[in-house]
């Protein structure tokens, strides 16, 4: 029971949002605000399971997730709702408790910092977490799912744990040190629907890989991974991550090998999971890669 309620909510997948927030909040640790940081962390990690479920559920009520019942783990759902494993009531009910706790916990943010602004900042990326996979805007649904992950996995958590410790906001340089947080997640998402792909097509569920075309998304993802790679330079050269961090270019590795399985095998799922890995991996390693170098910077 403990194994699949850790799969349904995608506790595995959790550091997508943690890390990008403990970086921003690391980035200036002058009289470093912990009660502000562990609400905050509780805040983002909430957040992140309600949208996983509101996900799960959206994905069920769309037909989506009934076209292949398989679980692969790292893409198409966790497929508990097909299996008979939890319902759909399941997920949406626990979806709004999460985000319930992760509002209660922002709330005591607020007070915590004295200011509301956090409050209106969390109503917005609540409802941008919500719509990227529910009615009317579904935007994973719309090509502009993409979006909503850079915005949500970059710049709102690192600017947001940067303004936890600093009351700043916006600033240009915690910006640009989120922008590769925010193409390597986004990475995460690419690689994952392009598996999906025949089972989104049949439903109407239109993501970039239906426009750009399954045999060439290899060259959509060395777009998203060079990006955040090129963003890692530029903020060294800018001064604002230590040379050091030029050590998170050995992952290239990793997400060159995760590009010739995309290109080699965008037909087979089996192998596509392989891609999924990868690109986490890239993801996991260059973000404490940057944490640790800032964090002995």
């Amino acid at each position: 029971m403990f194994r699949n309620l850790v799969e349904a909510f995608r506790l595995p997948f959790v550091g997508a949002s943690i890390l990008p927030f403990i970086f921003g909040s690391v980035i200036n640790r002058k009289n470093f605000n912990l009660s502000g940081f562990i609400l905050g962390f509780f805040a983002v990690l909430s957040m992140h399971i309600s949208a996983n479920l509101i996900n799960d559920y959206a994905d069920s009520r769309s037909g989506v997730d009934w076209q292949d019942k398989n679980s692969y783990k790292f893409f198409g759902g966790s497929k508990f709702i097909q299996q008979n494993i939890f319902s759909e009531r399941f997920y949406l009910k626990f979806a709004i408790f999460f985000a319930i706790v992760s509002a209660f916990s922002v709330l005591l943010l607020s007070l915590v910092l004295k200011t509301f602004l956090v409050v209106f900042i969390y109503g917005f990326v609540i409802v941008l977490s919500w719509v990227y996979s529910v009615s009317p805007l579904r935007l994973s649904y719309h090509k502009v799912g993409e979006i909503a992950i850079f915005i949500l996995f970059g710049p709102v958590l690192v600017m947001g744990g940067y303004f936890i410790q600093t009351r700043i906001f916006p600033d240009l340089k915690a910006f640009l040190l989120s922008v590769p947080f925010g193409f390597f997640t986004t990475a995460i998402l690419f690689a994952n629907e392009v598996p999906d792909f025949p089972d989104d097509n049949k439903v109407g569920k239109n993501t970039l890989v239906s426009v750009i075309g399954v045999d060439k998304s290899f060259l959509f993802y060395y777009l998203l991974v060079g990006a955040g790679f090129l963003f890692i330079l530029i903020n060294i050269l800018a001064g604002f991550l230590s040379p050091w961090a030029s050590l998170a270019f050995i992952l290239i590795i990793p997400a060159y090998s995760a590009a010739k399985i995309i290109k080699n095998y965008s037909d087979s799922k089996f192998r596509l999971i392989q891609s999924s890995r990868l690109t986490i991996v890239v993801q996991i390693f260059v973000s404490a890669c940057l944490i640790i170098v800032t964090l002995i910077n």
